[in-house]
C-alpha cells in the first residue's frame, strides 16, 4: 500500500468520478474510502494491494492452523498423570 493519503468520497459522487478514483488508487497510491451517509462502506484498493491482503490472510490462517495443531498435539492432564504415575487428583474443598 503505497500512499498514505486517504480520501472519503460519497458513493453518489464516486459514480461520476470512478475512472479518476481508480487512477488515484492505482497510479497515485492514494487510499479511497467510499461512504454512504458519512459512514465508511468500502475501500478501493489496487489489484496488487488486494493480492498482498490475500497473502496476509493466508499467512494468518496458516499461523492459526499451526497453533491449533500444536495445542491438539499436547497431552491431556489424565494422560500426564498416568505417564508419571500421579495418583492424586484435586476434588475441591471437603465438607468440614
Amino acid at each position: 500500500m503505497m500512499g498514505s493519503m486517504t480520501h472519503d468520497v460519497p458513493v453518489t459522487q464516486a459514480r461520476a468520478q470512478l475512472a479518476e478514483l481508480i487512477n488515484r488508487v492505482v497510479y497515485g497510491g492514494e487510499q479511497v474510502v467510499l461512504t454512504r451517509h458519512g459512514k465508511p462502506l468500502v475501500g478501493l484498493v489496487s489489484a496488487a494491494d488486494l493480492q498482498r491482503l490475500r497473502e496476509l490472510d493466508e499467512q494468518a490462517e496458516d499461523r492459526v492452523i499451526s497453533t491449533v495443531s500444536t495445542v491438539r498435539g499436547s497431552a491431556s492432564a489424565t494422560g500426564e498423570r498416568r505417564r508419571f504415575g500421579i495418583a492424586a487428583e484435586h476434588r475441591g474443598p471437603q465438607p468440614g
